[in-house]
């Protein structure tokens, strides 16, 4: 007997590790304790019979009550009944006796006698039971005299009869000595007729307890798995322990699709098809029909002689709808396993005969009753699983395509339905089997007609699984100009999702043949596709009119479109920061991973750009799930956009530890889309506490001043920290050229977002005359108040300026805005840079430029107070600038006599940055 967690008598090597706990089982728990306790303090003894499902947990709970007893000074009595050995009189109360054998000299002859004998130690015949019972109750008094004792029997349904005699007769008498007994039992049988104590039903595992319990025996295996084994154990300890012990490690992993039936093993096959007893063979075709049909079943009459027969064997009953519902989940799958070849084939026939000729279950069906190759049944199903697929089923419709694969006479049709296999495995969420499939079409050669789709497919699993994007431009070009030229095939909207995957390799690493081969096939391009092209390729060339252009192509898109035209849509609102909740809606859950993934993915980003920050901690579900399933770049990108929250926050340990851990992949891959994000996301921090020069100095390795670069898509972002880093430093003149730019750009006519910036930009940048006519014009920017971190930051410069300009008043209601949204943000830098300018909104200086201030008063230069505080001198310059209009004055000899009566400070050491 094992230790098991949760419950099984034994499980598999290395599963369990030694001295783990019991999972779940809470209120069995308690009651076992309690009767332990009372006995053990001498209130009365008692007995409880366990009664549940084999493999449900009973066993693990005798273990778990033998230890506890052990504890607490018990002796512990305990043995187990065998179905070999229930014909041998006494021979359970021989295994629970045995240890106190010397305890019987202490009773009277008679009895000990009577016990000798029927414990097989003394010639003669036993007794009769009672005799031996009173015999063996004096037995366990005479040991509750130094210890309390728990009697522990399992499988009571296979005890002898003679010892179950004996163990009622002990049963009934336990109260009166410091003693408990439990045994535990299966329903079914009359092994419990007779017994006076109500039992106790051991039920399956919750859900949560199961989890838990699958995690630990097994915690390596794939979520998707995980869910799966949890359906077929439905709480069942032992199943959750077995079950994926007989998988492969592709399915362990995820890699491959489960089987339509899971392999039970020698276990649990014992156990549960022992069930199956000889029932009439129209019950057994009766209960195979039901196992094979994944609808449930068909509705039957209750008159039905075979149901009677199978209900009576505790197989399966009627529900309330009259259809036919096994017992336990592993019944169906031991009547599956116990079925033959031939059985099961025209059990299938049977179920495809019942369906509509277009309905993709008969087809299903006709393939498992298939004996061999049947190109007429793979045409077909090729065909259901392209109409499936192309509804956003895709992993429907993978699944008849390689069921299709299975069933074609040739290896050219083969290799054709293989690779259309793995085309929608990996955008059905099945990725990593799309990879296994590659590398088996790559073993022999792909027919000439699907090269244009195997490229696709070598490219999606690259990209998408392998994060390398090396074969997107050394494979989608050429696909492209085989799938435009006169008289090529047909596949369907592949010449879009070519585009969209070649896109995206260039708008990641900026890779300049990407460009240039879309641009030759602009012609070919769907509309779709040619606004995504125009949204990424050069924003601030391309882009003018693209969100007015996307929302009026969404206002025309349906839900049921092709998945192609999803991703080209999002990508396209991803360019624009237009990804909102009306444009994902049109997206439901008829697609699959590949779509949702990108759904989510928008949904971030547009929650950091719109102040939902509560999501940040989303994008690294989402990353985690995305890695289970194989999407390795999704991954990379979720967690590239919970670094934006981090940046936002100012959390610059938690950036450092995102940074180390995607940037490694990014460089690889040549994926500038994140490594330089990565660097403007270091500005942004560097923004947050204060570190102008140093935010400076990383955009400027992304643009120039009044330079707007190509290859640099999301170029907005940037450059309103740009300008926002250059004043900081005293850089005003590089910050007014970079303004120039934009509006010579015409960045307000690409989108909301765009407009805003550059109106924020402006506004920062205006001279003190024109600043509150500008401040005003950004913020009656359609939407503005969308943009909920960019906004407070306005609000807090414009709130600084005001102070500057002694209209503390105004400045103190901006400033005090600003802080309550960054508070809502958890941006606590943001926050304090706020406080710090609320009490000089009253008419004194933050503490940083108190100091700054104090510093210049004695006599130092601007270099020397820098050296003091490791700033730049641009940095204590822009100080100055704020500082001399905040106490009136205009020279730096002034400052001794207008700072705070206070003197001036010792310098111990340089201030944070931002204080």
């Amino acid at each position: 007997m094992g230790n098991a967690l949760g419950g099984t008598k034994a499980v598999p090597d290395g599963a369990v590790p030694a001295g783990t706990t019991l999972v779940g089982r809470r209120r069995e728990r308690l009651l076992l304790e309690r009767a332990l306790d009372n006995a053990r303090c001498g209130a009365g003894g008692s007995a409880r019979v366990l009664r549940g499902d084999a493999g449900i947990g009973k066993t693990a709970l005798l273990d778990w009550t033998a230890t506890h007893a052990e504890h607490a000074g018990f002796t512990v009595l305990r043995a187990a009944g065998a179905e070999s050995e229930c014909g041998i009189a006494f021979g359970v109360l021989r295994q629970v006796l045995r240890p106190l054998r010397g305890n019987s000299r202490a009773l009277p002859a008679r009895q000990r006698l009577a016990l000798e004998r029927a414990l097989g130690l003394r010639d003669g015949l036993p007794p009769d039971g009672f005799t031996v019972g009173a015999s063996a109750l004096a037995l366990l008094a005479e040991e509750t005299r130094r210890r309390p004792v728990l009697v522990l029997v399992d499988d009571l349904h296979w005890v002898d009869p003679s010892s179950t005699a004996v163990l009622v007769f002990l049963h009934q008498r336990l109260a009166a000595l410091r003693s408990v007994m439990v045994c535990a039992s299966r329903p079914e049988g009359p092994a419990l007729e007779g017994w006076p104590a109500h039992p106790l039903d051991v039920a399956a595992l919750s859900g949560e307890d199961a989890r838990a319990l699958l995690r630990r025996w097994h915690p390596g295996l794939a979520e998707s798995t995980a869910e799966r084994v949890m359906v077929e154990a439905a709480g069942n300890p032992l199943a959750l322990a077995e079950l994926p012990g007989q998988l492969a490690h592709e399915h362990h992993r995820g890699i491959a699709p489960l089987p339509e039936r899971l392999p039970l093993g020698q276990r649990l096959e014992a156990l549960f098809a022992r069930r199956l007893p000889s029932l009439p063979a129209e019950a057994d075709r009766l209960l195979l029909l039901t196992a094979l049909d994944g609808t449930g079943g068909a509705v039957r009459d209750r008159s039905e002689p075979a149901l009677a027969r199978i209900e009576a064997a505790g197989l399966a009953h009627l529900d309330d709808t009259g259809r036919l519902v096994f017992r336990h989940p592993l019944v169906r799958s031991a009547v599956i396993a116990s079925a033959s070849e031939t059985e099961r084939r025209a059990a299938h026939r049977a179920l495809a005969e019942r369906l509509r000729p277009d309905d993709p279950r008969r087809l299903l069906h006709e393939a498992s009753a298939a004996e061999g190759p049947d190109e007429s049944l793979a045409a077909r199903l090729q065909q259901a699983g392209t109409r499936i697929a192309l509804r956003g089923g895709d992993a429907e419709g993978a699944l008849l395509l390689d069921r299709a694969a299975t069933l074609s006479e040739d290896a050219a049709h083969r290799a054709r339905r293989l690779t259309w296999a793995a085309v929608m495995s990996a955008r059905g969420g099945r990725l990593a089997y799309a990879a296994e499939l590659v590398k088996e079409l790559r073993r022999a050669p792909v027919p000439e007609d699907v090269a244009p789709l195997f490229a696709y497919t070598v490219v999606y699993v690259d990209q998408s699984h392998h994060v390398d994007f090396a074969s997107s431009f050394e494979l989608l070009p050429k696909a492209l100009d085989a799938l435009t030229a006169p008289g090529a095939p047909a596949f369907g909207d592949l010449v879009a999702q070519m585009a969209f995957k070649l896109l995206l390799a260039s708008a990641y690493t900026g890779d300049p043949r990407g460009w240039q081969a879309l641009e030759q096939h602009r012609e070919h391009l769907s509309p779709a596709a040619r606004l995504c092209l125009r949204a990424w390729a050069e924003p601030p060339r391309t882009a003018h009119g693209a969100e007015t252009e996307l929302r009026a192509l969404v206002a025309r898109t349906t839900a049921q479109e092709e998945a192609g035209k999803a991703w080209l849509l999002l990508w396209t609102a991803t360019a624009v920061d237009a990804a909102d909740a009306d444009l994902r809606s049109l997206f439901g859950q008829d697609h699959a991973y590949a779509t949702q993934g990108s759904v989510a993915k928008a949904r971030c980003y547009q929650a950091f750009l719109r102040g939902d920050w509560d999501m940040a901690e989303d994008c690294l579900r989402e990353a985690a799930m995305a890695d289970e399933l194989g999407y390795h770049c999704n991954a990379l990108l979720f967690r590239h956009y919970h670094a934006h929250f981090l940046a936002g926050r100012g959390d610059e340990r938690g950036l450092r530890a995102v940074r180390a851990r995607i940037e490694p992949m990014a460089s690889r891959a040549r994926m500038r889309f994140v490594t330089d994000h990565l660097e403007r996301l270091d500005a942004l921090v560097a923004l947050a506490h204060g570190r102008y020069e140093e935010a400076y100095d990383r955009l400027r390795a992304l643009m120039a001043p009044g330079e707007l670069p190509v290859g640099l898509s999301w170029f907005h972002l940037p450059f309103f920290d740009f300008v926002v880093a250059s004043l900081g430093c005293g850089r005003r003149a590089e910050a007014l050229a970079h303004v120039a730019a934009g509006r010579a750009a015409r960045m307000d006519a690409i989108g909301a977002h765009h407009a805003f910036l550059l109106a924020a930009a402006t506004a920062l940048a205006a001279a003190d005359e024109e600043a509150d006519a500008a401040y005003v014009a950004a913020c009656a920017v359609p939407g503005s108040g969308q943009w909920v971190f960019d906004l407070a930051r306005l609000r807090l410069a414009h709130g600084s300026r005001l102070r500057r300009q002694g209209r503390h008043a105004e400045a103190g209601e901006l400033l005090r805005a600003a802080s309550r949204v960054f508070r809502e943000l958890r941006a606590a830098p943001w926050v304090e840079q706020c406080e710090a300018e609320l009490p000089a909104s009253d008419g004194l200086l933050t503490a940083q430029e108190l100091r700054i201030a104090r510093l210049v008063a004695t006599g130092l230069t601007n270099r020397e107070v820098g050296a003091e505080l490791q700033l730049s001198p641009r940095t204590i310059a822009a100080h100055l600038y704020r500082i001399f209009p905040k106490l009136g004055i205009t020279s730096r000899a002034a400052l001794a006599r207008a700072l705070p009566v206070g003197g001036i400070p010792e310098v111990r050491g340089p201030l944070r940055h931002g204080s």
